[in-house]
């Protein structure tokens, strides 16, 4: 697949057009299309992972889903690294140099906007 393919793949996602800096713009022009695009298949790794790790994640309140959430993804360091691949697999080649420019700031970006996608996927409110 070519970069021009997979920029056309990735799905609009509105943003303030506040940007005062090179990470916010990588942020809002890569990492939000990226992690919608791959939101499903994020969800998917994630539970998963813990079913494998014989986690009842779903029989959890959703005050204990959020904390599992945010736990498995400071601390599962094999869950980390397969979600961070689902993502950085979608880079064209110029994204991925950028990243590893910025690797530790944007690593942490995408973690936090991960988090947030899989809580508003996974945990049902009643």
């Amino acid at each position: 697949m070519t970069d021009d393919q997979k920029i056309g793949i990735r799905p609009d996602v509105p943003t303030k057009d506040i940007e005062s800096t090179p990470e916010e713009r990588f942020q809002n022009t890569t990492l939000r299309p990226v992690l919608k695009l791959q939101n499903e298949l994020l969800q998917a790794v994630f539970l998963h992972m813990m079913d494998k790790r014989k986690v009842n994640f779903r029989q959890q309140s959703p005050q204990d889903q959020a904390a599992q959430i945010e736990h498995s993804l400071s601390k599962d360091k094999r869950l980390r690294f397969q979600l961070l691949g689902v993502v950085i697999g979608q880079f064209t080649t110029a994204e991925y140099t950028y990243f590893l420019e910025l690797e530790q700031e944007a690593t942490r970006r995408i973690f936090t906007m991960m988090a947030q996608r899989l809580k508003d996927g996974l945990i049902k409110t009643t």
